[in-house]
């Protein structure tokens, strides 16, 4: 595993370097013998865990025994994460990062990031021509650096044979725990899980966490009227409705609607209700009848049809996930 050094690593940063040293750092002698050999490569510095602003000395601190010259030579190599200015501010990956993951790939490693490792992969030429994820957060960034990577927003973690990619945070545990799979079989990698408290599979991908909301920033002066349409989701709204609320030809309304958020009017409907559902599942107990009406999808059959294709799960399993806390409940039905 790649510890990041000659940077001080935020804590929101140490759950994914704990994630592959609690699958694969302790042996597991019940489970398969021998396990895995994990070992942390960096440069040999320290490394502090703390939020941005905290003082130096408040966090946590590791210290890698292995340099990155011994990435050559392992079965697998994984990257966690990337220094944020290589995320937000465009800053390129560090050269002797790059350098080592292109020579342990040259000589057969299996290529694995977790959230923005990705950018590194992607540095290196690794996801050249292949479908990739990373944290929905930051996909968007990911494809405008390396447009010849096929980036996917929607799912939680993408096997390409010898390069994997994960979404950030618990997604690099389904990745994990999916290597496992791979590696030592179905029954392993279950056991596992079980001894972890956790799914051994999770159903669907990132797009159930993703939020479909207004443009924070509306240039094409459109707010009033997609605000006015989120407070009217159950009523049956058209392109027309919303053209002649903002005082303009349906044509003009789909090319602005279109360059401020991405989609098309049908679609940026669909997505709201989409998440509207999300919320009334979330919060409430309603059957999904109720559902259906009030975030404008009609019959719970229609809900089903579109929150599967759009977020990945069934409004049922989604419900699983995200169980009300208190909220509404059904009466009578």
């Amino acid at each position: 595993m790649v510890v990041p050094e000659d940077i001080r690593i935020p804590s929101w940063d140490l759950y994914e370097v704990s994630i592959p040293c609690t699958v694969f750092g302790k042996p597991q002698p019940d489970l398969a013998e021998p396990w895995y050999d994990l070992r942390m490569c960096g440069d040999g510095t320290s490394v502090e865990g703390r939020q941005g602003d905290e003082p130096a000395g408040s966090g946590l601190q590791l210290r890698s025994r292995y340099g990155l010259a011994d990435l050559a030579g392992a079965d697998t190599v994984i990257v966690t994460s990337v220094p944020d200015a290589c995320v937000e501010d465009g800053a390129p990956v560090p050269g002797e990062l790059v350098d080592a993951l292109r020579h342990a790939y040259d000589g057969g490693s299996r290529m694995v990031s977790l959230c923005t490792g990705a950018f590194a992969l992607a540095a290196a030429g690794l996801l050249d021509g292949r479908r990739a994820t990373a944290h929905w957060m930051h996909t968007a960034q990911l494809a405008e650096r390396h447009p010849k990577v096929r980036v996917d927003d929607s799912v939680l973690y993408v096997d390409d044979g010898d390069v994997l990619t994960s979404a950030g945070l618990t997604a690099g545990l389904d990745l994990c725990l999916h290597l496992v799979r791979r590696d030592l079989g179905a029954h392993v990698a279950n056991q596992l899980a079980r001894r972890m408290v956790v799914p051994a599979h999770r159903p669907g991908g990132q797009a159930q966490f993703i939020d479909h909301s207004v443009p924070a920033t509306d240039a094409r002066g459109l707010g009033p009227v997609l605000a006015w349409a989120l407070e009217n989701l159950h009523r049956p709204l058209t392109v027309e409705d919303l053209a002649r609320r903002a005082a303009l030809s349906p044509r003009t309304f789909y090319r602005r609607l279109r360059e401020a958020t991405g989609v098309t009017p049908l679609q940026w409907l669909l997505n709201q209700r989409i998440g509207q559902a999300q919320g009334l599942l979330e919060s409430t107990s309603l059957p999904l009848e109720k559902v259906a009406e009030r975030s404008g999808l009609g019959t719970a059959n229609n809900l089903r049809h579109h929150f599967l294709k759009q977020v990945g799960v069934s409004p049922t399993d989604y419900r699983r996930t995200f169980p009300a806390a208190g909220g509404e409940r059904p009466h009578g039905t």
